[in-house]
């Protein structure tokens, strides 16, 4: 590369998050970075927008280093339109979103806010990446995922990526801090087996608390559920594009 390339960086745990300040530190190795993130956690959001209220955007300053930082009121979706069609000069790139403190493998990838964001910079067409560690402690520990993170983001800047595709990238806890490669994988068909908890508050009005458990009905050993499991870093190419293509010629059969 004969310039240093523009990346923008997001993400949905909040820009404070150690996730992103981790992501940031790696990415100014690369190339010229500008951070457009919300301003509190928004994890789950998937890809809300904002319409119905103002959104704010204020520059500002968390650490030392050459990169420049906006915070955003809204949601990961939005920080990334606003970074692609008011903030920035230029269009990335890049887009990279996380590192979200958590999962993002398997079905978790349509309730991702880390990967919304990743997939609007795909819309935008941007070549985008999220990536996520399966721990979801604030205190988790990133520094020992740089080396990885910057080999898949220095790859997808060579290669670039086709259009209307994006990678989802999950990393998973090791407690040697040693994986065993990564792994191209596919999405494991899996689901939230959902509860909902019923609960009276002192004024007499139910509520509720979803909770549930996760179930992978997925035995191969080419999904991002294995990977993970196994100690491998998975990288699943997403596409946003959600036309049943393999449907359409017997839907074409059916009389409408």
């Amino acid at each position: 590369m004969d310039k240093k390339p523009f990346i923008l960086v997001t993400n949905d745990d909040g820009i404070t998050a150690p996730g992103i300040r981790k992501l940031i530190e790696a990415m100014n190795e690369i190339g010229e970075v500008v951070v457009v993130a919300p301003d509190s956690p928004q994890s789950a959001m998937g890809h809300a927008v904002t319409v119905n209220n103002t959104l704010f955007v204020e520059p500002i300053t968390i650490d030392e280093g050459p990169q420049i930082e906006y915070s955003c009121s809204g949601t990961p979706a939005d920080c990334v339109k606003l970074a692609v069609n008011e903030l920035l000069n230029k269009k990335p790139d890049l887009c990279v979103s996380g590192i979200n403190h958590g999962s993002n493998s398997s079905i978790n990838v349509i309730y991702s806010g880390t990967m919304s964001a990743a997939v609007e910079a795909g819309i935008e067409g941007i070549p985008a990446i999220g990536f996520s560690l399966h721990d979801y402690s604030w205190n988790a520990e990133f520094d020992h995922l740089k080396k990885y993170i910057q080999k898949i983001v220095l790859n997808v800047l060579e290669k670039g990526l086709p259009e209307g595709v994006v990678f989802n990238v999950n990393i998973p806890k090791v407690k040697d801090k040693k994986f065993k490669g990564i792994k191209v994988c596919r999405q494991a068909r899996a689901k939230w087996v959902e509860e909902f908890d019923k609960r009276v508050n002192p004024h007499g009005r139910e509520y509720y608390w979803l909770t549930g458990k996760f179930v992978n009905m997925d035995k191969g050993e080419d999904t991002d559920e294995w990977a993970v499991a196994n100690d491998y870093i998975s990288v699943v190419p997403v596409q946003f594009d959600m036309t049943a293509h393999h449907f359409i010629d017997d839907l074409n059969q059916w009389d409408f």
